[in-house]
């Protein structure tokens, strides 16, 4: 897949180096050249100097074939509108933005853009809302037999009790992040759009929680 990020701080360097270790085509624009050093010299993918938002700047780094576009720059107002026109104009179908404001965030993922907050796990985070599959493990007992996923769920599941696919599942959904916000779900918490689910699963029965989850639930 291709996938273009706007932003060469920290996290957006992270991102590329990471995202082309797993075998994907990365380039990465910023405003600035010499963000760019972060890459490091075995970075062998795109750059493109200029802003995120406009679209000669997008089409030199390969958005028509992109698969995914992150925003991470330092700035609330061009992630958001480089998000937007990546998605409307575009139509790349995983897109997300990094937003500080987290008010400003929740108005943005009703308008069907995925944000993520400026936290500890926003790496984490950005490569989940960008390759969404399978189960990405964050903690593990001692034993290895049981572990804390953050379970890619389809869309099929959105309007569901939480309640609903910790049945389906028969394990446990200890909690949700949410517009950047963790909650803990109650019996009538309805799972949303843009939700990441975490699971507490025994190593066993990974592969089919996350079969599970990867089809839309079987209607009755």
């Amino acid at each position: 897949m291709h996938i273009v990020i706007m932003g060469c701080g920290r996290v957006g360097a992270m991102l590329a180096t990471g995202l082309e270790r797993r075998g994907h085509s990365v380039a990465v624009i910023d405003s600035n050249a010499e963000a760019f050093r972060r890459l490091g010299e075995g970075f062998k993918g795109v750059t493109v100097e200029g802003v995120g938002f406009d679209r000669e700047v997008l089409e030199a780094a390969g958005i028509r074939k992109a698969g995914g576009f992150a925003a991470v720059s330092s700035g609330d107002n061009s992630n958001i509108l480089a998000a937007r026109v990546v998605r409307e104009i575009y139509r790349v179908e995983n897109v997300v933005a990094r937003i500080y404001d987290q008010g400003r965030a929740a108005v943005y993922e009703r308008l069907g853009i995925p944000t993520v907050a400026t936290v500890k796990w926003t790496v984490l985070e950005v490569l989940r809302r960008l390759l969404p599959e399978g189960s990405m493990p964050v903690w593990r007992d001692p034993t290895g037999d049981a572990k804390l996923l953050q379970m890619h769920v389809h869309n099929g599941w959105v309007g569901r009790r939480i309640s609903e696919l910790s049945q389906a599942a028969d394990c446990p959904i200890p909690f949700v992040l949410r517009v950047g916000r963790g909650i803990v779900p109650d019996r009538d918490t309805i799972y949303q759009d843009g939700d990441l689910i975490y699971v507490a699963c025994m190593t066993e029965k990974i592969d089919d929680t996350e079969s599970l989850f990867a089809h839309p639930p079987v209607r009755a």
